[in-house]
């Protein structure tokens, strides 16, 4: 037996339960994981809430989680990419809120050494994201980038992404965060009213793109400043889409692999930084996933199942 987190009904976190569950079995092409680590996303508290049910349905007793850095301790039938006892880190097939989860080897990328497991459980879900919404943005050497909600999960990483590619970044932000975000080579600006006034004041010409991973109601702003919609991408404005602005809706794919490996490498080289606010153990899921909904965070926030 191992521990996993399920819940039977959607609603706040004290549905959830931290339970003795039988230890998933590594079918045709796929491994299992001993989970060292799993980040704790918005989507998460997302599904828990049942916002997401109508677009991710789940078939209840539930689990959360898809970010997830372990040891391989299963191969499955036909798989050849790893063996027992590699370390690895990506996305899981099944809930990585538990000791033991399965995943598809091609979801998954060997966890450098160097990298700390806290690191690697949450570099999939928002570290994917950036790197895919940045080429969908097309933003080039030169540039200038604006992005919403640049402290958070996937836009820690967009804005060091894209200064690495040597655009010029502004991310909106809390004041708390300013620092942080300067540290990045970001110039961070204060979201709510007179957004526009405020970006224009240090980029008189507005921007070349912007990248919303906000949702406070910055599109108006956000497709004057960028001259047009055909630039403006937008990761929770569904209802935006009249707009013209572009919306994204991440999913796995062949992409997952190249966008991890070139995270890593700018890891190990010292031109990306991943803070981690806290980590928890599995038994304090609920205090996790209450800070990240609070949205008063520095960093990233981690489980240690182990």
């Amino acid at each position: 037996m191992s521990l996993a987190v399920r819940f039977s009904e959607y609603g706040a976190t004290d549905v959830l339960r931290v339970v003795d569950v039988p230890p998933p079995t590594a079918g045709p092409g796929q491994v299992r994981l001993a989970v060292r680590a799993a980040g704790v996303n918005p989507i998460d508290w997302k599904i828990l809430h049942g916002h997401m049910s109508q677009v991710m349905p789940l078939d209840l007793p539930g689990g959360l989680g898809s970010d997830v850095a372990g040891v391989v301790d299963q191969v499955g039938e036909g798989v050849t990419a790893f063996s027992v006892g590699d370390e690895v880190l990506g996305a899981s097939v099944t809930p990585s809120y538990a000791q033991s989860a399965l995943a598809d080897p091609a979801a998954l990328v060997a966890k450098p050494a160097s990298v700390p497991w806290e690191v690697a459980g949450t570099l999939a879900g928002p570290g994917i994201t950036a790197w895919e919404v940045l080429g969908k943005l097309k933003v080039a050497k030169g540039e200038t980038l604006l992005v919403h909600a640049a402290a958070g999960g996937v836009g820690t990483f967009a804005v060091q992404l894209a200064v690495d590619r040597g655009v010029r970044v502004i991310g909106t932000a809390g004041e708390g965060n300013h620092e942080q975000l300067r540290s990045l080579g970001v110039e961070p600006v204060t979201y709510g009213k007179g957004l526009a006034e405020r970006v224009r004041a240090i980029s008189p010409q507005g921007v070349d793109a912007v990248l919303d991973a906000s949702g406070r109601g910055e599109i108006p702003d956000s497709i004057e400043l960028a001259g047009g919609p055909a630039r403006v991408l937008s990761l929770v404005a569904f209802d935006a889409a009249g707009s013209g602005i572009q919306i994204h809706m991440s999913e796995p794919g062949a992409v997952g692999a190249q966008a991890l490996g070139d995270i890593l490498a700018l890891i190990e080289a010292g031109r990306l930084r991943v803070p981690i606010q806290r980590t928890y153990p599995l038994g304090e899921v609920a205090a996790a996933l209450e800070v990240s909904e609070s949205g008063h965070l520095g960093g990233k926030l981690v489980l240690l199942p182990a």
